[in-house]
């Protein structure tokens, strides 16, 4: 299969078509289609427009069978299942199997459950396809598909699109350092830890959490606990540009969690220019080099992440070196040079 001849492509999802519920796969998945029809390929999306649980999921896949019109299927995470295709390709975004162990109650159930259909998934595909080198290794260990069967081609960030955004966000005036955090309120993404170092810091930041889901409650009942009122903003789910006007404003990013495939968000504040503390977790060593591009702690270690995050507040100089190595770093995951990454994977 050539990488440059039109292609007929199938993209087959269980995460709903908006940022909202969608997060950053979603992001993801739709940076790679507009890049993949700029390059003249015809790549149809069937995907649910509100977030489905684990039986839905499976009648959503259940209720594709039968369709056999394109030359490859892409099916995102455990999607695409009973569909039968030239070519079946299993594109794992998260590795279910990962993010259930950092769940709880009928979340980690669930995960777990979907985590078995994503293994059968993997284990049947023409290619599985990671979005990182840990992500490879967690299918390779929880679904014992052979090292050989798996590329790993990288996120992607449509430049374009994010920098217009951000050039068009206004700059406002705030007399206190802002601290930026962006993610879907799950338990894996330890917003918590992030609470308890802003209890710690010697600095006066001001941290703004974008994001919604179902550990926005308690999240809440923990800053009041650890009286953070304003010191902590919860600023929910945010359109684009909005979100682009909260990275442009911000002085340092922070992601705390303990599980990421990949993580898209490191990329959008890589190419806003802003300083990462993240946790030294899953991909994100791979996707932000230290110390070149950020700091990076112990997970859950929220006395470390304080440190760091008063380290960086304090020094202008450390945050304008690691803004700059970011957005040079950021420009490699452009989503043109990724998709023909992708296209490359599935040539081979």
């Amino acid at each position: 299969m050539s990488d440059s001849a039109p292609q007929r492509l199938l993209f087959v999802s269980g995460t709903p078509a908006n940022v909202r519920e969608g997060s950053g796969t979603y992001v993801g998945i739709a940076a790679l289609r507009r890049a993949l029809l700029e390059l003249g390929h015809e790549v149809t999306l069937l995907a649910p427009s509100r977030a489905l649980g684990a039986w839905r999921r499976l009648w959503f896949n259940l209720r594709l069978r039968g369709i056999n019109t394109h030359d490859t299927v892409v099916g995102f995470d455990l999607d695409g299942l009973f569909l039968g295709a030239p070519r079946s390709i299993a594109a794992i975004k998260g590795v279910l199997a990962e993010e259930s162990r950092h769940e709880r109650g009928w979340a980690r159930i669930s995960l777990a459950l979907q985590a078995r259909w994503e293994r059968t998934r993997a284990r049947s595909a023409d290619r599985v396809i990671a979005t990182s080198r840990y992500a490879a290794s967690a299918i390779e260990r929880n679904y014992g598909v052979a090292a050989d069967r798996i590329r790993v081609v990288p996120e992607m960030l449509d430049f374009d699109a994010w920098r217009a955004l951000l050039a068009a966000a206004p700059r406002h005036a705030h007399l206190r350092p802002r601290v930026l955090c962006v993610a879907h309120l799950y338990p894996r993404k330890d917003v918590a830890t992030l609470l308890r170092a802003a209890a710690q810091l010697h600095s006066n930041a001001e941290i703004r959490v974008v994001g919604a889901g179902p550990e926005l409650a308690r999240l809440r009942g923990l800053s009041r606990r650890l009286r953070l009122d304003g010191r902590v903003r919860f600023l929910g789910h945010i359109d684009r540009s909005r979100l682009a006007e909260e990275y442009r404003n911000a002085d340092v990013f922070c992601l705390p969690s303990r599980q990421e495939g990949f993580g898209i968000v490191l990329l959008e504040a890589m190419a806003a220019g802003l300083p990462i503390v993240a946790a030294r977790a899953a991909a994100v060593p791979e996707v932000v080099p230290e110390p070149a591009c950020g700091c990076l702690f112990t997970p859950g270690d929220a006395a470390e992440l304080a440190r760091l995050l008063d380290l960086l507040v304090g020094d202008a100089a450390l945050r304008s070196d690691q803004g700059a190595s970011g957005q040079r770093r950021a420009a490699a995951f452009a989503a043109p040079l990724v998709a023909a990454q992708f296209l490359r994977a599935l040539a081979s």
